[in-house]
């Protein structure tokens, strides 16, 4: 087990110089097939969204304590704001990159899939193989809508934040702070907004992976 598991991880870091065909040929190799490796990254996905919608939610949680800023170190909280629309930026990232995965595998795993059709010389296997690929797909393409979705939702609120940090960056002062109280409702609506696409994405993700791992 743990040699298999080492020879995964070095094919894992050979990801960003290999092709897909090469990287996925060699870990079922291992024993490791396109379907687990999907799921594996379906299951990555669905963390790594529920840790982005908990971030958003700390971020926003800052921004509120900045607005309601009664005396004390002005510079300290902006900095904490700051520190929270960083670790946003980077949760962003990682759910565009979990999405592209698994974008690329289920293209390997499809593709596979349809080719290995035209190899049964049973028809009835065959159909029951076809409609298993139908199911899948249909239920595919749901979840990387919902992700989709909620992707979309990240961009505006970073925006937002980024709009603010960059403004207190240069003005640390109590009059800044009350002009940025007035934009709290729409900043706490953008992020309920995305929590609620996220926990949809979220459902969808474990909705898929039931699927997957009962057929």
């Amino acid at each position: 087990m743990k040699s298999r598991l080492h020879c995964a991880l070095v094919l894992i870091a050979l990801t960003a110089t290999a092709c897909s065909k090469a990287y996925y040929g060699g870990l079922e190799k291992l024993g490791i097939p396109k379907r687990e490796v999907m799921v594996h990254r379906v299951e990555k996905a669905r963390e790594t969204q529920e840790e982005t919608k908990q971030q958003f939610k700390s971020a926003l949680e800052q921004f509120t304590v900045l607005t309601n800023f009664q005396g004390g170190d002005l510079e300290s909280t902006y900095r904490k704001l700051n520190d929270e629309y960083d670790a946003s930026v980077r949760k962003a990232d990682e759910i565009h990159k979990r999405i592209a995965d698994i974008e690329d595998v289920s293209e390997a795993l499809f593709a596979e899939w349809e080719a290995e059709l035209r190899e049964y010389t049973n028809a009835s296997l065959r159909q029951t193989s076809s409609k298993k690929l139908t199911v899948t797909k249909t239920q595919y393409r749901q979840l990387l809508t919902a992700m989709r979705k909620a992707e979309s939702k990240l961009e505006p609120v970073l925006n937002v934040f980024k709009d603010q940090v960059l403004f207190l960056k240069h003005n640390l002062n109590a009059q800044a702070i009350a002009s940025l109280k007035g934009q709290l409702d729409s900043v706490k609506s953008d992020v309920s907004a995305l929590v609620l696409e996220m926990e949809k994405s979220i459902n969808e993700a474990d909705s898929f992976i039931a699927t997957m791992e009962k057929s």
